[in-house]
């Protein structure tokens, strides 16, 4: 056996898989995936994991790096875009050193911006994956439909002042989402999936005074679909755009007629779901806050009779 076999073999030997459940502040980054000259939330927990388990010699993760470039430690459950938040991120990635997998949260955060928490670690089966081995992904999306604005709701939160949104038609348009469906008119140009398909397995929309929560749980999302979803609910919500359209873009797949999506700062991951979780539910169960208001101050009420301004 060769020295470059034998040294593999005992790497191998030495790998250890560890998860990691994390929150962030999508504000701060590029999104979850690495971009040039950018700052993604992976790049900067990469950076944080090598510095406290610095990659062995002779391993494939340095092997043609340029000087300087922090190798490529992580894989998540979900690649949020940029300035999207996530409650219960789920990571994994492969180390050799003596941290036990329950020591890893405490040490990590101790390299991290506070804009990245991590909640807890855990030790893996060498063969689980973040992504591959989920069985579900669950995203929330805060609309504050107030009229006036709002500091401390606008970095987390849609504001929508101009008219009170009707949820109801809301809802039983996102209901009729639930199943297996093609749902390319909801998926972004630069996609790299094979399908548009996906399966809708929840969904949920309600309303806290002037703060509206939607919710909807799926096998996988399409590249920007949550966004574009809200989007065009909200058009439908507001009176501009009919519930017939609606139905008919997304039925028969008219991306082209889809072009306004919700900003980004009012989406978070929720959860990501396992047959087997790797961490107790505190740590992962809807760890983001549902904010509410003590006063209600809702815009003008539209009128359902009159026909919506296509979009």
């Amino acid at each position: 056996m060769g020295l470059n076999c034998s040294l593999n073999v005992s790497l191998d030997r030495q790998r250890k898989r560890i998860a990691l459940c994390l929150q962030y502040d999508g504000g701060h980054f590029c999104g979850w995936q690495r971009q040039p000259g950018q700052i993604s939330v992976q790049e900067t927990l990469d950076g944080a994991i090598s510095a406290l388990d610095p990659p062995p010699s002779g391993s494939p993760l340095t092997a043609a790096l340029p000087s300087g470039q922090i190798p490529c430690r992580s894989t998540a459950a979900g690649r949020t875009d940029a300035g999207v938040h996530a409650a219960a991120q789920v990571v994994h990635f492969d180390c050799h050193g003596p941290i036990p997998a329950e020591r890893w949260a405490a040490a990590l955060n101790g390299r991290l911006p506070a804009s990245i928490r991590v909640r807890a670690g855990a030790a893996v089966r060498p063969d689980w994956h973040a992504c591959f081995s989920a069985q579900y992904r669950r995203y929330r999306y805060t609309i504050y439909n107030g009229r006036r604005p709002n500091l401390f709701l606008a970095p987390y939160s849609w504001h929508r002042y101009q008219r009170r949104l009707q949820e109801q038609r809301m809802l039983e348009l996102l209901q009729e989402l639930l199943g297996h469906h093609d749902f390319a008119a909801f998926q972004r140009a630069g996609s790299k999936r094979a399908h548009s398909c996906t399966t809708v397995q929840a969904v949920e929309l309600s309303r806290d005074g002037d703060l509206l929560n939607l919710e909807i749980q799926a096998t996988g999302f399409l590249y920007g679909m949550v966004r574009l979803l809200v989007g065009q609910l909200v058009a439908v919500g507001e009176g501009r755009l009919e519930p017939a359209h609606f139905r008919r873009r997304w039925q028969q797949q008219l991306r082209q007629e889809v072009k306004e999506a919700a900003p980004p700062q009012g989406l978070c991951l929720l959860r990501v779901g396992y047959g087997e979780p790797a961490f107790p539910e505190s740590t992962w169960y809807d760890c983001q806050p549902r904010y509410r208001l003590e006063t209600s101050d809702p815009p003008p009420e539209i009128e359902l009779d009159q026909p919506g301004d296509v979009l």
